[in-house]
């Protein structure tokens, strides 16, 4: 619990200035974090007994997000980067002598490259977000900062209200084959938790809050399938934690995995039905 909190007080401080630099600064902490978090996967999946191109599968994920942060170079370049990335990883798995190692390598390359690189959805998120309303309480915040805020609280806020909620009045356990401490209770009080921390940002934002009522639960929904599928994969691999990067939290991926279902929901949903 120490090395937990010591390691909270350092993270957040680095992580409200990153988000209050933005721009390059926010896509590069963005882009290292990937890297560290492509690391942690594909040796997870390695692990788990899935040959793969790791070199190559952290490099397309890093690409993709730099994508993210320049968009206009080149319309369309996300998915051209994964078609490259592809053909590359099927170039790759030639080397292999038995095709089964060779698809197995194929596959795992770019499911890692692509699981990890939704994280671009971060970048993405404060640059297609809409401006805050003028007169609005987080005006001088500006856009894309109040809108990754909104996302990070609000997961945040899910991960506090679950564990709180559950710690004290789980009873119904859910999904234990993947992580025994989970409860239906500890998810409905993240839910709700979440729920409200993103109404009041909408309010903030000047937007309209009833939105919360569904982008609040789709956000918190998003985050818990997020830390379960990586905990699909730390299974398969038979491990605890991605990592032991983060003392008393476990890896990079571990801090992150709520993000990369979260954020890519939280962006669809603002420009489906915010913008």
């Amino acid at each position: 619990m120490r090395e937990r909190a010591i390691s909270a007080a350092i993270l957040v401080p680095v992580l409200l200035v990153v988000l209050a630099l933005g721009g390059v600064v926010l896509a590069a902490a963005v882009a290292l974090i990937t890297v560290l978090a492509g690391h942690e996967v594909f040796r997870l999946l390695k692990a788990a007994g899935y040959m793969n191109f790791a070199a190559l599968g952290t490099v397309l994920a890093f690409l993709v997000v730099l994508d993210a942060a320049f968009p206009k170079v080149l319309e369309g370049s996300g998915l051209l980067l994964v078609a490259i990335g592809v053909v590359l990883a099927a170039v790759a798995s030639f080397t292999k002598v038995d095709p089964r190692d060779a698809l197995q390598a194929w596959m795992a390359t770019i499911f890692g490259a692509l699981y990890v690189s939704m994280l671009s959805f971060l970048v993405r998120l404060g640059q297609t977000a809409p401006d805050v309303a003028a007169g609005s309480p987080f005006e001088a915040i500006g856009a894309e900062r109040g809108w990754i805020l909104l996302l990070v609280l609000a997961v945040w806020s899910y991960d506090t209200g679950a564990f709180l909620v559950g710690k004290n009045f789980g009873r119904t356990k859910f999904l234990t084959h993947i992580s025994p401490s989970k409860t239906l209770e500890g998810v409905a009080g993240g839910v709700v938790a979440s729920t409200v921390v993103v109404a009041i940002m909408l309010w903030g934002l000047g937007q309209n809050p009833l939105h919360a009522l569904v982008l609040g639960p789709l956000t918190a929904l998003a985050a818990q399938a997020g830390d379960l599928a990586e905990s699909v994969i730390k299974r398969g691999a038979g491990a605890k934690d991605s990592g032991t990067l983060i003392p008393g939290h476990g890896g990079m991926l571990d801090r992150v995995d709520s993000f990369i279902f979260a954020a890519p929901v939280v962006t669809l949903y603002v420009i489906a039905l915010i913008r």
